[in-house]
């Protein structure tokens, strides 16, 4: 879409696509007998991707509403990320930190200039929880107090560390005890920040949008208060942007509706559009850190650092942060005016958007997927639609008719 054009999602869809081939199942059926089997799966075999498109095995389109669970803002395949990737995979595919690359320096040069002020420094990693681990490793290092606070219901990732600061009882309980000092308190709750507060926080790590915890967005001032709070107390604040960040909310860092600047800011998912990778940007209030005290044999690798160059490329080239806005205000407004009885609430930013319904999610999800439209959950009942930005208004607008007609048909 041309930039001066405004997304009103006014178009008549095409169709929601019928899916009249069926597959034979051989690949559902290998992929089974070998996994390790702790991934709930759907019975749907994806093969090809392009832009908000993906073919199952059987011929099969579906327009993409999970978004490699928010690593596909750019879509699948975007050309200029494979071209980047094709000819850095000719080039040289691995080094290590212990030497300089040019890809590499290249990637922290424009990550610094794309953030806010106050940061200087980056650390780059291969995934959203290795850059949380990162960034509370830092914050512990740089205070030298022990204590982290987190939020109810946010999530933050699965190993030991991140998992600890995950405020959702169904991914902690089974590894529980996790690491000391970490306490949960109440998302967009000043006075019970302010509370858990004291001279032994080395961080409080927050999410613009608590993504997994139901598409909940936080209140501006409540991020703002978090800041000063913590440079009252001489704590640093890490903002978590892993499925946030990237053009996704309506700016390249979700964080920049609300003014907040982060000591440490947690990135990955669609940063390389596609390919795996994570970063910790890094400000000025966080000490040095020394030689030795983290480290990563893949972070920072060339293909990565060629793919993530190409991709920020195209997310500002294409105005793809200005597209989420216009086209997620949008569809929000469009769902909220259909009056649909089976839904308590519509929210979200830009184009992360999750509808709370009055019942479970999972049928809902079914229905749509045999619509032609793959959507995702953000806990029991809520619909979590992660369309890539390159979606086009009439595949939006068959994502807007099938939600609408499936939710009527329960309500």
């Amino acid at each position: 879409m041309p930039a001066h054009e405004t997304a009103t999602i006014t178009a008549t869809p095409a169709a929601v696509f019928p899916q009249p081939n069926i597959s034979n199942g051989h690949w559902q059926s290998v992929e089974s007998a070998h996994t390790c089997g702790i991934y709930s799966k759907r019975p749907l075999t994806i093969v090809r991707g392009a832009g908000a498109h993906v073919w199952d095995d059987a011929g099969n389109m579906y327009i993409d509403c999970v978004g490699g669970q928010g690593a596909a803002n750019l879509g699948h395949c975007h050309p200029a990320v494979v071209a980047a990737v094709q000819q850095q995979a000719a080039q040289l595919l691995s080094c290590p930190e212990i030497f300089y690359n040019d890809q590499r320096a290249a990637l922290l040069q424009r990550l610094v200039e794309l953030a806010q002020p106050g940061i200087e420094r980056a650390f780059l990693c291969n995934s959203g929880t290795e850059a949380v681990e990162a960034a509370y490793k830092f914050a512990r290092a740089s205070t030298g107090r022990p204590a982290v606070i987190s939020a109810k219901r946010s999530f933050h990732g699965r190993t030991m560390g991140a998992l600890s600061l995950t405020g959702q009882d169904r991914y902690r309980e089974p590894f529980e005890p996790l690491l000391a000092g970490v306490t949960h308190v109440t998302y967009n709750c000043v006075d019970g920040l302010a509370t858990a507060l004291s001279n032994q926080t080395a961080a409080v790590i927050l999410e613009v949008v608590q993504g997994e915890g139901g598409v909940r967005p936080a209140d501006s001032q409540y991020l703002l208060a978090a800041q000063r709070l913590c440079h009252e107390h001489g704590a640093l604040l890490i903002i978590d942007e892993v499925q946030t960040g990237i053009g996704r909310t309506g700016r390249i860092f979700a964080s920049e509706h609300s003014g907040v600047q982060p000591d440490l800011l947690c990135i990955a998912k669609s940063l390389a559009g596609g390919m795996p990778i994570g970063a910790v940007l890094i400000g000025r209030r966080v000490g040095a850190l020394p030689s030795g005290l983290h480290g990563s044999t893949f972070g920072g690798n060339p293909l990565a650092c060629a793919a993530a160059l190409a991709a920020l490329q195209a997310l500002q080239s294409e105005q793809l942060p200005q597209r989420a806005e216009r086209m997620g205000t949008a569809l929000m407004q469009n769902l909220r005016a259909a009056n649909l009885s089976s839904v308590r609430e519509v929210r979200g930013l830009g184009l992360l958007i999750g509808l709370e319904l009055k019942s479970k999610v999972t049928p809902v999800l079914q229905a749509l997927q045999t619509r032609g439209v793959l959507a995702l959950p953000a806990g029991n009942t809520v619909l979590r639609l992660l369309p890539p930005l390159v979606i086009s208004e009439e595949d939006l607008a068959c994502v807007q008719h099938a939600v609408i007609e499936v939710l009527r048909s329960i309500g």
